[in-house]
């Protein structure tokens, strides 16, 4: 259950929303489009064929609506007063940060800008009706998680309990200690199917290789004596990019030899709240 709501403006200024708590003199009405975003799926049919093929699928941006009455005290302020600091926050085309606590203990963010900022002023209950336009749908726990691992020459691996309910990418960091020329990167979510991601070239001690899997923000990259270059030519072509998903994922990184330590950090991503 949601509690408490934070709008942060793109100067740094926050404004604080607790959930049923007049004292502030806006008062939170409803919320609207917190749950799980439409999805558009591309199909494509044959002649003669029944039904269609599954070509692809994607999730939409999210538009966030929010109702608050304005409840003036009218000793140190007016309606006309707590509608001018709606708007500083709600201005249209203004950026803006939401972040949304819930009674678990749990908070998460999302960005948008403001679409709509309508007031309610020719009434006796007056109210805002704002719309915030989130071209990025999920709700993301700004705490990201880092796992210390190490590289393994055996078929079991670690199991990550992933909470989100939307897949996520992954960025590992690994301390090379030693030559290494090749090595597997294996994980299998949930559903059992496995997915990895094959890489070969030649490393050597005091190398630190960086591998990201996140969308959007792909790369390879490779610092040696403070020199960093690209190495995505040694994923190979037919890898997966891995990421999370809800649930235990059985994660590894398969490589002969002595083990090498390294990191695997990653971001939970909600779809709903």
């Amino acid at each position: 259950m949601i509690e408490k709501v934070d709008i942060s403006n793109a100067l740094g200024s926050t404004l604080q929303i607790e959930l049923g708590d007049p004292s502030t003199g806006l008062l939170v009405e409803d919320i609207g489009g917190l749950g799980p975003v439409k999805a558009t799926v591309v199909e494509s049919t044959s002649a003669g064929v029944d039904g269609a093929q599954l070509q692809s699928m994607r999730r939409e941006g999210r538009d966030i609506t929010f109702k608050i009455n304005l409840e003036p005290d009218y000793v140190t302020e007016t309606v006309w007063d707590l509608r001018q600091r709606v708007y500083n926050f709600f201005m249209t085309k203004m950026k803006v940060s939401l972040r949304f606590y819930m009674t678990s203990g749990l908070y998460v963010d999302i960005a948008g800008v403001v679409e709509t900022c309508e007031p309610d002023i020719f009434t006796a209950e007056p109210a805002m009706n704002v719309s915030i336009r989130c071209s990025k749908p999920d709700f993301i726990d700004p705490n990201t998680t880092l796992t210390n691992l190490n590289t393994t020459a055996l078929t079991v691996g670690t199991d990550i309990n992933y909470v989100g309910s939307v897949e996520s990418g992954i960025v590992m960091t690994l301390n090379v200690n030693r030559t290494l020329n090749e090595f597997t990167i294996y994980n299998t979510p949930p559903d059992g199917v496995l997915r990895q991601l094959d890489f070969s070239a030649a490393l050597q001690a005091g190398d630190v290789l960086k591998i990201s899997t996140v969308v959007g923000s792909k790369y390879v990259t490779l610092t040696r004596a403070t020199v960093t270059s690209s190495l995505l030519y040694a994923v190979s072509p037919t890898s997966n990019w891995i990421e999370f998903f809800q649930g235990i994922n059985k994660f590894r990184l398969y490589a002969v030899g002595a083990a090498i330590p390294y990191t695997i950090q990653y971001t939970t991503k909600y779809g709903g709240l």
